[in-house]
């Protein structure tokens, strides 16, 4: 038996997995030492650009009223926003410096298509000083209209409707985190504009089948990824004046600053992260493990280590995955995001796939979550996948694809429990043990360690 870390909550013990699982690990990066002074060099020698310092200065030399928009990432995301090694004090007391008021300074949470953050969210990610300075912060709504600037049209045909706060402030400022992400390449820079700032209609293009389909539009891949050029096209038509991402690594620890102009400083990142991001692996497995990690805070979010966990499955093999899903208005997703999944439980991947790319398909937003669970069930069957989270209950569960390892034989799952992750995944390797009609031993396992975090690709493939 093996022993591992559990990466999910403290609430609840290690798990153990079978002494023939293969760990794979992202590779460690090294730390940042002293952040608060890191950032600071960041901002006054930034990659590609004037400092921070000069360009709120000259804004505000040319209007005595600027106002200064820093857009934040929403608590999807585990961007350090305060404590010791946050990012978001600095920035604000260097516009303090170019002779902003904090009356001046709006912080943007930054929710794309996700829903609004309540006040004890946005209490628990942003620094307290910033509500005690009275800092006025705003989320991003896409469904409001009557807060969305027409900026133009792309050239893929992508009508570019962007939050007016954003668009009428002087000084505009993204933040976030660069990681993998499995449509995109990797986060950050440009998508705190597209699709953290666009409207519900500037998706159709930009998330839509042809371009989620496209082959290049997956993990770590910038160059030639539709989904990357579009984005960037948009953040373009919107502007930014700077940008301040970071790398982390598996701790939530910083490990790289990137601060300046907005594809250069995004690319420096994206640079640092493949360092460790591809995890090799001896081959494919039978069986996957996985989890949600940070960002599976809900079942729209688990489809992230979902797609990461491709690489690693054999075609038609077993995949579990266990989440802690925290999202205190929704476990699952949004009502588009539960039609769209309960189509796909129905109809399966090419079924799924036919009809969205049909021209008489209605395009739903947060469809494309679901595409990507389509990649994960042409890998395998739906029913050759095990999903559980504490928080989703089976009466929940029924439209969801997959097996509900609530349902199985063995212990009885238990919220309370200390082990109910390591409960969950025993419950789920027995079932296969009994499907497959091998042991354990006989075949190979590999744990996700890094979950979504991490591409698994088989030795002598990168």
């Amino acid at each position: 038996m093996i022993s591992v870390p559990n990466p999910l909550s403290t609430r609840f013990n290690n798990i153990n997995l079978p002494d023939n699982t293969f760990i794979a690990h992202m590779a460690t990066p090294r730390r940042v030492e002293n952040v608060e002074e890191e950032l600071n060099k960041a901002l006054l020698a930034p990659i590609n650009s004037k400092s921070l310092i000069e360009i709120a200065t000259e804004k505000k030399s040319k209007k005595s009223g600027a106002k200064a928009c820093i857009v934040v990432s929403d608590n999807t995301r585990p961007v350090p926003y305060k404590g010791k090694d946050g990012i978001l004090i600095p920035i604000i007391d260097t516009l303090t410096k170019a002779g902003y008021q904090d009356s001046d300074i709006t912080i943007l949470v930054a929710t794309g298509m996700h829903r609004a953050m309540g006040d004890n969210e946005l209490r628990a990610m942003i620094d307290e000083r910033v509500f005690e300075r009275g800092i006025r912060i705003v989320n991003h709504d896409a469904d409001d209209k009557d807060s969305l600037t027409f900026v133009g049209k792309t050239q893929r045909g992508t009508d570019a409707f962007i939050d007016s706060l954003y668009m009428s402030s002087d000084l505009k400022i993204l933040t976030g985190l660069v990681e993998s992400h499995f449509m995109a390449g990797a986060s950050g820079g440009r998508k705190s504009i597209c699709p953290g700032l666009i409207g519900k209609e500037s998706t159709y293009i930009f998330h839509g089948p042809e371009l989620m389909a496209d082959s290049m539009s997956r993990d770590l891949v910038i160059k030639g990824n539709p989904v990357h050029e579009e984005s960037l096209a948009v953040a373009k038509l919107a502007g930014a004046d700077f940008i301040v991402n970071v790398t982390l690594d598996h701790d939530f620890k910083i490990t790289g600053i990137f601060a300046g102009e907005l594809e250069s400083a995004h690319l420096k990142a994206v640079d640092k992260i493949r360092e460790s991001v591809e995890t090799e692996i001896p081959e494919k497995a039978d069986i996957v493990i996985t989890h949600g990690g940070f960002v599976g805070i809900n079942h729209y979010q688990c489809a992230k280590c979902g797609v990461a966990s491709i690489g690693a499955l054999k075609k038609d093999g077993y995949l579990i995955a266990i989440s802690d899903a925290t999202d205190q208005k929704d476990v699952i997703g949004s009502p588009n995001y539960k039609t769209t999944l309960a189509l796909l439980h129905l109809v399966g991947p090419d079924g799924f796939l036919r009809m969205i790319k049909s021209p008489d398909w209605t395009f739903l937003p947060e469809q494309w979550q679901v595409q990507q669970w389509a990649k994960v069930f042409k890998q395998t069957d739906e029913k050759n996948f095990y999903f559980y989270a504490p928080q989703i209950k089976s009466k929940e569960f029924c439209l969801l694809p997959g097996i509900d390892i609530r349902l199985l034989d063995g212990d009885k799952l238990d919220d309370d429990s200390v082990d109910v992750f390591d409960k969950a995944i025993w419950n789920a390797l027995r079932d296969i043990e009994k499907r497959s009609g091998k042991r354990l031993e006989e075949m190979s396992i590999c744990y996700l360690a890094e979950g979504p975090y991490e591409i698994p690709v088989v030795k002598g493939d990168k």
